[in-house]
């Protein structure tokens, strides 16, 4: 009879976040999206690549404190995911919205804030997705780090982009609870409070 070990249940977490992170996706494929399914598809793409930017950051917290291996794994799968879904958001823009006029889209990106915003926040994405893979990191070494901080920029452009949205709308309760949310996951990061989490992380392993 098998044994089961500590791997089969990390891996069996890796499959279910896998398989979780694609049920947006099926869900647009099975469900009404109402009278206007460009718009419903384009909000949702963009919510949930927000989302999953937001759970990506929860990652690192989340080690420091239990220190699980897999919590990393997560934290990379996490983040393709939330640029899968951005290039998704990007691409039904360009395609609908844009026609694919490339002309038309970088007027839009240059004189609309709200546009110019979410590309900037899609663009910091690329070049953190690319170097996602552990081959980059030991290539880059040190530099990964400092690459990889660009992922603050990014939560705070998507989360402004987000907020132009709203006021148009003047609808602010959603996006004020992903507000609060990426305030507190960059607050934690402050090298005070850090150094209290790892320090109460490290009692709670001794415990």
């Amino acid at each position: 009879m098998p044994v089961w070990t500590l791997k089969n249940s990390t891996e069996l977490l890796r499959h279910a976040v896998f398989i979780v992170a694609l049920v947006p996706l099926a869900e647009l494929f099975v469900r009404n999206l109402g009278a206007n399914p460009v718009e419903y598809i384009m909000h949702s793409t963009g919510s949930w690549a927000l989302r999953l930017l937001c759970l990506t950051l929860m990652m690192s917290p989340l080690f420091w404190v239990y220190r699980g291996s897999i919590l990393i794994k997560l934290r990379r799968m996490l983040g393709l995911f939330c640029f899968f879904y951005a290039c998704l958001h990007c691409v039904l823009w360009f395609w609908v919205e844009q026609e694919l006029n490339f002309i038309d889209m970088m007027a839009d990106i240059l004189h609309r804030p709200f546009i110019t915003f979410g590309f900037l926040a899609f663009v910091s994405l690329v070049p953190l997705a690319v170097t996602s893979n552990l081959a980059m990191q030991r290539l880059m070494g040190r530099r990964w780090l400092q690459l990889h901080r660009l992922v603050y920029a990014t939560v705070v452009l998507t989360i402004l982009h987000y907020w132009w949205d709203k006021s148009g709308k003047n609808d602010f309760d959603t996006v004020l609870i992903y507000t609060v949310a990426v305030v507190i996951l960059l607050l934690i990061r402050l090298p005070p409070i850090k150094k209290y989490i790892l320090i109460w992380g490290s009692s709670n392993g001794k415990a």
